[in-house]
């Protein structure tokens, strides 16, 4: 694994690895390992920020543990500590039927392919709220609208290239929309705002309409 360090403000180192996999061993080894001093890991497609107390854990002694971790002896996941959340979806996308067909499958076997993936938040971003799904079980690579909508429904369940996701609030996008839930994806009301926070697993459940 390469990992370049790069200052990140007084309290922040940022690790650049090769890629999502990396990204998501070394989340999971740091979080895993967590240091005194830690006060936020930030994974990212190919990054984490690596936030820190400088009181408590110098930027030196965070480069040297961040340079010494061994990824490879790190759990599967942090979903023992994070829990799982279990998403109830209404799978009747306006995109769904299309979707299915680019991929050459029906609609119902992409429905039970989606059910039947053990997802987990690889990051967050978009928008508050936003996680990026990501599944060892999901081969699909889901090519996004040629014209992303103006306005798509807050809750909305979506796929593009290899990660699933849910809109937490209406905004634009061009990810392909296949059914919608009603849970709350934000809230800053909750002790743990994101309700898909990184590195915790996903299930989604099929819900009547």
């Amino acid at each position: 694994m390469t990992r370049r360090l790069l200052p990140s403000g007084e309290s922040a180192l940022l690790v650049e690895c090769d890629g999502l996999d990396e990204v998501l061993a070394l989340h999971d080894a740091l979080a895993a390992e967590r240091r005194p001093g830690v006060v936020e890991l930030v994974p990212a497609a190919r990054t984490v920020l690596v936030a820190v107390d400088p009181a408590v854990l110098p930027l030196e002694s965070l480069a040297t543990w961040l340079r010494r971790i061994r990824v490879e002896e790190a759990p599967a996941a942090t979903a023992s500590a994070l829990g799982e959340a279990v998403i109830r979806v209404v799978y009747d996308g306006d995109d769904l039927d299309e979707t299915a067909a680019l991929l050459g499958i029906s609609p119902e076997a992409l429905v039970a392919r989606h059910l039947a993936a053990s997802w987990r938040v690889a990051f967050g971003g978009f928008a508050p709220g936003f996680g990026y799904l990501v599944s060892d079980d999901w081969v699909f690579d889901v090519p996004r609208l040629g014209a992303p909508r103006a306005r798509v429904p807050a809750g909305s369940v979506a796929l593009a290239g290899a990660f699933a996701g849910v809109y937490p609030r209406q905004s634009p996008g061009g990810w392909r929309l296949i059914g919608r839930t009603d849970a709350v994806l934000w809230d800053a009301g909750r002790p743990e705002p994101a309700l898909l926070a990184p590195g915790r697993r996903v299930r989604f459940e099929r819900a009547s309409g």
